[in-house]
């Protein structure tokens, strides 16, 4: 089993890098510049053009806002959740959310984890609970890479030397399940699993959850992860969007730490179901 059902689409990476090569070779033949092809690629248009396109991808939240917005209404009109808002731009982190039971849950957004954008989040004083929610649009990233570097590279670094506490990961987005990212957990466009929230048509999410307690080399240096019924924002998503660890869906992540030497090292291990899907060897925090 892998620690992510979802894998890269090999066709759409060799259909990316096949059109990179010619658009490498003809960009010179676009547009109305008024260079030769030497004068083009020597100038930086090029260049400039490809980081400002990438920029304004990576900068766009828009979209990504609109697909949360419909996923916590619809949670919130099946009685999931009991209210939602945006968090202000002066906080560093995006949702509250109130549960039925009073309990207040934040969700901090994130693209593709294996960024630097990822080591970013507070966790606030008035959380409960505090997940990430990682929505990577990119249909060419690796989503195993993805998985691996945001929870093991990133984030057990973080919780450890900052102490805050992360209780679960949700990794889910509107690419999920397109042609550019076809779902293995689903047979097909008919699966009963098949979630229908306005325009999306989407598999159950993917959630890991996380140690309730922050992982202490003396005090607390193997802290188990949490159930799902632990984390009610975790659970009020598996519930409403039919998430399940015998389909597998929901994952633990395990983190331990101690002292070597003068070094902290970690290790994370992620299961499901009882089976490790894949563990690290005893790894020096390197925040990244």
């Amino acid at each position: 089993m892998k620690i992510i059902p979802c894998q890269q689409n090999q066709d759409l990476q060799t259909k990316i890098l096949e059109f990179t090569e010619v658009l490498k070779a003809q960009a010179h033949t676009l547009g109305e510049h008024g260079l030769d092809e030497r004068e083009f690629y020597d100038s930086g248009v090029f260049r400039g053009a490809i980081e400002r396109i990438r920029g304004q991808f990576a900068a766009s939240m828009r979209e990504k806002r609109e697909f949360v917005q419909h996923v916590l209404n619809h949670m919130q009109d099946n009685g999931h959740i009991a209210d939602w808002n945006v968090s202000g731009t002066e906080n560093r982190h995006d949702y509250t959310v109130t549960m039925p039971t009073g309990r207040i849950a934040v969700i901090e957004l994130k693209g593709c984890l294996d960024g630097n954008n990822t080591n970013i989040f507070e966790r606030p004083p008035n959380a409960q609970e505090f997940i990430i929610w990682s929505v990577c649009t990119n249909p060419g990233a690796d989503p195993e890479r993805n998985v691996w570097s945001g929870l093991h590279t990133r984030l057990s670094a973080e919780i450890i030397t900052r102490d805050q506490r992360v209780d679960g990961v949700i990794i889910w987005d509107m690419v999920c399940s397109t042609i550019g990212r076809p779902c293995p957990k689903l047979t097909g466009s008919d699966d009963p699993r098949i979630n229908e929230i306005g325009h999306y048509r989407l598999p159950p999410p993917c959630i890991y959850l996380f140690p309730g307690t922050i992982p202490s080399p003396r005090n607390n240096p193997n802290p188990a992860p949490q159930r799902l019924q632990d984390v009610q924002i975790l659970a009020a998503f598996a519930n409403c969007y039919g998430s399940s660890a015998q389909q597998g869906d929901i994952s633990q992540v395990q983190i331990s730490v101690q002292h070597v030497g003068a070094e902290t090292v970690r290790q994370t291990t992620i299961s499901r179901n009882g089976i490790v899907l894949h563990e690290s060897t005893p790894t020096a925090i390197r925040r990244s």
